[in-house]
């Protein structure tokens, strides 16, 4: 071919590339793990999120969204389309035990990752992985072109622990230590919340002039516990909690209806925990520390998304990106009323435990409870504590009349389908010549447009024998799936906070959903359950 007109359809080609590109929009996926559903400031949360709530302002909040009850299972499923134990992780990572329940992807499900790849995107990811730790179960071997971050779980912000080590791509960046080395700050103390977001920087400005749009999933692990933050996001909460959790669950359930997250007529479910004004001014000191070390993990984590919208706005990107923001499952009641090592680590020895990392210090059930506002259960359970999720989606170039709510149900098996719907891309059938399951999900971009969804489908949760199926305003949930389980049935439309069973009064509706779960059970590998094998 002649040099000149070779050059000449070269750049034609890339012209139109870039043209393309420009059309489709980035993808920005931010996952918290294990925050609350009232947490941040724009679903009513007393903890100050400025820059998340101006994703809000900007965008269309989900209030009636759900994840799985759990980090592993939630992670598979939003990233497959699938429901977890369809994508192999029915449980968590740590013991294969059967279809189902692997304890890693499987290789009949795709990834966002891969579904983008193919489709001309450029695939990056920081953060939390924990879909699959073994060689080969890795984020560069499902579709990651870039990854930063920890395969397996965190639990731990200023230090790597051991068999947590840090990778960058496929190669070992960091293994265990306490004094992790900051390849791109030198010199500055390691925090997980900053690096991650430090590497997703580092990833936006490498695609830069690359004429391809990205996909980029930031992972944090905050505010997961332990409780770890930096003093300065500390200082700024001290004080704050003196009125305690009973009296928050009130003004933050005033501040829900004001938004209009909950209706107007919202009670607040008994959630059994201890009364603050029944504990000594010892234990109410200490345990206002830990919230406080709570609300300053979640405070910087909104502070470094701040830096991520800043990024994208400085390359050019943000008009034309697609933001979701979201947590993993709801707050967690570990372990106990008042968390890990009540009365053994305390403030006076807070050095001590920043130090030990791991299951050091966590919050407890009763601040759980407060971040959960005003739904019973948490994390690991499948009411509405444990599964209730804040989206928020952020598109300036997509979103009609931005600062809008919707009470449109959505799982976390939607965000696949609505990637897709934005991207351009098609969900394929198969992958490396085995089929692949159907997704599960449908595209939310009608929500994104201003119009409502108008399907309705049932929406089905299993974790640890908690089971719930949802179709429509009704919503059929038990604490144990089993022949001799109580199975509860609830209006959603009138009672989300799951006071009032009505399954004695509507028994044939009732045992419907029962049937409807179980069926679901059986052909997505929840049951037999692994004991059972």
């Amino acid at each position: 071919m002649n040099k000149t007109i070779a050059i000449v359809l070269g750049c034609v080609a890339l012209c139109g590339a870039g043209a393309w590109a420009a059309e489709r929009p980035n993808v920005v996926l931010i996952m918290a793990d294990d925050m609350g559903y009232s947490d941040i400031g724009c679903f009513g949360g007393e903890i100050p999120t400025p820059h998340i709530d101006a994703l809000a302002e900007g965008g269309v909040r989900f209030t009636q969204f759900y994840n799985t009850g759990r980090c592993c299972p939630t992670r598979a499923s939003l990233l497959t389309g699938l429901y977890p134990h369809e994508a192999g992780v029915g449980h968590m990572v740590y013991a294969d035990k059967g279809a189902g329940y692997r304890g890693r992807l499987s290789g009949d499900c795709v990834t966002i990752a891969e579904v983008l790849r193919d489709a001309g995107y450029r695939t990056m990811m920081t953060g939390k992985w924990h879909i699959g730790h073994q060689k080969g179960q890795w984020p560069s071997d499902r579709g990651f072109e870039r990854f930063y971050g920890i395969h397996l779980h965190v639990d731990s912000y200023f230090k790597v622990l051991r068999g947590c080590d840090v990778y960058e791509d496929d190669r070992l960046a960091i293994g265990a230590t306490a004094d992790p080395p900051n390849a791109l700050k030198p010199g500055r103390e390691w925090y997980t919340t900053e690096v991650f977001t430090d590497w997703a920087l580092k990833f936006i400005d490498e695609s830069a002039g690359e004429g391809r749009p990205f996909f980029l999933y930031v992972a944090y692990n905050a505010p997961h516990w332990p409780l770890e933050a930096p003093e300065e996001n500390i200082k700024r909460f001290a004080g704050k909690y003196a009125q305690g959790w009973d009296e928050l669950r009130r003004t933050k359930l005033a501040r829900m209806k004001e938004l209009g997250i909950v209706p107007g007529d919202t009670g607040l479910p008994d959630l059994g925990n201890a009364k603050w004004a029944e504990l000594s001014e010892a234990d109410r000191e200490e345990l206002e520390f830990r919230r406080e070390i709570y609300a300053a993990q979640i405070d910087s984590m909104d502070g470094h998304i701040g830096r991520l919208i800043g990024k994208l706005k400085q390359t050019g990107a943000y008009e034309n990106t697609l933001i979701l923001f979201l947590s993993d499952n709801g707050c967690a009641a570990e372990r106990g009323m008042f968390g890990f090592n009540w009365g053994k680590h305390t403030k006076a020895n807070y050095a001590r435990w920043r130090a030990a990392s791991g299951r050091s210090v966590s919050q407890g059930q009763a601040w759980a409870g407060a971040s959960n506002t005003p739904f019973r259960w948490y994390k690991r359970w499948v009411h509405e504590g444990g599964i209730a999720t804040p989206l928020i989606a952020h598109w300036p170039a997509g979103v009609e009349r931005p600062g809008r709510l919707t009470s449109t149900p959505g799982h976390v098996v939607d965000v696949m389908a609505t990637v897709c719907d934005v991207a351009g891309a098609a969900y394929p059938r198969e992958r490396g010549g085995r089929a692949i399951k159907p997704q599960r999900g449908v595209s939310l971009l009608s929500e994104l447009r201003g119009k409502a969804l108008e399907v309705e489908r049932p929406l089905y949760w299993e974790h640890e024998k908690h089971a719930a199926v949802r179709v429509g305003r009704w919503k059929l949930v038990t604490l144990d799936a089993s022949d001799e389980g109580k199975w509860e049935l609830y209006d959603m439309a009138t009672d989300r906070v799951e006071g009032r069973d009505l399954a004695a009064q509507m028994p044939e509706r009732a045992e419907a959903m029962r049937e409807m779960w179980w069926a679901w059970a059986r052909a997505c590998d929840v049951v037999p359950w692994p004991s059972e094998r």
